[in-house]
């Protein structure tokens, strides 16, 4: 495990959720996504991928992964890319628009994985778009515009979420 704060394997009481190769628990802060959580990142080398494990918590009564647990993922793959993407930027970036197209189902048990990349940056605004699959399969598209908010440290700009 990492002594990097913004990475953790979870208190020493919850259950493994198994995760493939690479990918590293991580604390994005805020109290939200640790109820909703956990949120695995891994560093491919060239991109940053964010995914999580649908569990019956995510679930709805078809035993399919809810669309607002996919809009999660959704609001926080732009925003950690560009961590890694532009690391001078280090920013909090509020979402301004988010438009999410669901392609497909993820049900319990599945690997949810998504990997995104920063179009374009103006002064005060950040353009980005996404991909996420359930188990190699189509599940989400999204593309958002994100408000440039107030700078803030997340550590090495390098690695902010110590998955490198």
């Amino acid at each position: 495990m990492s002594s990097h704060p913004a990475v953790s394997s979870g208190p020493p009481d919850a259950p493994a959720i198994a995760a493939p190769a690479g990918f590293r628990r991580v604390r994005l802060g805020g109290g939200f996504l640790e109820q909703v959580g956990p949120l695995y990142a891994r560093w491919t080398g060239e991109r940053l991928q964010l995914g999580f494990r649908v569990e019956e918590r995510h679930a709805n009564p078809l035993a399919i992964c809810h669309g607002g647990m996919m809009a999660t993922l959704a609001d926080m793959l732009v925003p950690c890319a560009a961590m890694y993407q532009l690391p001078s930027e280090q920013r909090f970036l509020p979402t301004i628009s988010l438009q999410i197209d669901y392609l497909g189902p993820a049900p319990v048990g599945s690997w949810v994985q998504g990997e995104a990349e920063v179009l374009r940056v103006t002064g005060r605004l950040l353009f980005g778009q996404a991909l996420a699959t359930a188990d190699g399969q189509p599940a989400l598209r999204v593309s958002g515009i994100f408000k440039l908010g107030p700078a803030y440290d997340r550590g090495d700009p390098k690695d902010p979420l110590g998955v490198k």
